[in-house]
């Protein structure tokens, strides 16, 4: 560890989130310095006056934005958000974005635009999705996962290598400047592949049932979610889970020099915590 890193300072925005938190203790495991960014800490992504107290005397942030990346105002608060960084001397910043999502481009190229040192790195779909948020509600409570991916294959990515190489890319000074990073897990499986694999590492009978992304839409406002928030995310699977991220990424690998983890282990851990105990 140099002492540049030892005194380099980087805002994580989303650090009590999914791949915030783990950004999080990945830099401090890499002797960053961390400060925490969330609606706990008064920061807050839709509301612009919070910024400038975060950013103040930061060296570099990571940008994960609160809602979908290709959600309808994600491009503009992330170019907003990147100018003001920039404005205040923060020049270093590590976006989180989507892989094969369209709309996620338009906030690429808003932090492109900013006049930042920046960095994009495109996740696939986080294994975590199946053990923190919504979805583990439905494996743990009913035994049965409803999801709209039919058949099509992801090579789920464990987001504690995100963070591993969010932190990577942060101290390797301006080696991923300019660069984007895009990160896998080792291997495809189906959704229904992925439920048999929490279900052998639980001992518990779990299944799958496929619906179509509208269907899926329909449960969600069933459930309460904001009808423009729904929308976006029925045209995000549409897009998403049409086969087009049925491929390995080397980003992993590139940047920290060892293959991702497997979604098999992320299953016994996350098994062995009680995350889907009945």
């Amino acid at each position: 560890m140099t002492e540049n890193t030892r005194n380099t300072t980087v805002l994580v925005t989303g650090a009590s989130g999914r791949t915030g938190s783990r950004v999080a203790r990945s830099a401090r495991a890499a002797g960053l310095t961390v400060r925490a960014a969330s609606r706990a800490q008064g920061f807050d992504w839709h509301d612009p006056s919070t910024w400038a107290r975060g950013l103040r005397g930061a060296d570099a942030a990571y940008l994960v934005h609160p809602s979908d990346i290709g959600a309808p105002g994600a491009a503009e608060a992330v170019g907003a958000l990147a100018r003001e960084a920039v404005g205040a001397g923060v020049r270093r910043l590590v976006l989180l974005s989507a892989r094969g999502q369209d709309r996620a481009r338009d906030a690429e190229e808003a932090l492109r635009a900013s006049g930042a040192d920046w960095t994009v790195v495109r996740a696939a779909w986080f294994a975590q999705n199946f053990s923190e948020g919504p979805l583990v509600e439905e494996l743990r409570l009913s035994g049965e996962l409803v999801f709209p991916a039919g058949g099509v294959r992801e090579p789920f990515v464990d987001v504690r290598d995100i963070g591993d190489v969010v932190a990577a890319v942060l101290v390797a000074g301006g080696r991923y400047v300019g660069e984007t990073v895009t990160v896998s897990g080792p291997r495809l499986l189906t959704f229904g592949e992925a439920v048999a694999e929490i279900g052998r590492a639980t001992g518990r009978e779990l299944a799958y049932r496929a619906v179509s992304a509208r269907e899926y839409g329909e449960r969600l406002t069933g459930f309460g979610v904001p009808e423009a928030e729904v929308g976006a995310l029925v045209e995000a699977f549409e897009q998403l889970l049409d086969g087009r991220n049925a491929h390995l990424s080397d980003g992993v690998r590139d940047v920290l020099g060892r293959a991702p983890r497997d979604f098999a282990e992320f299953a016994r851990e996350a098994a062995a915590a009680g995350t889907w105990k009945a």
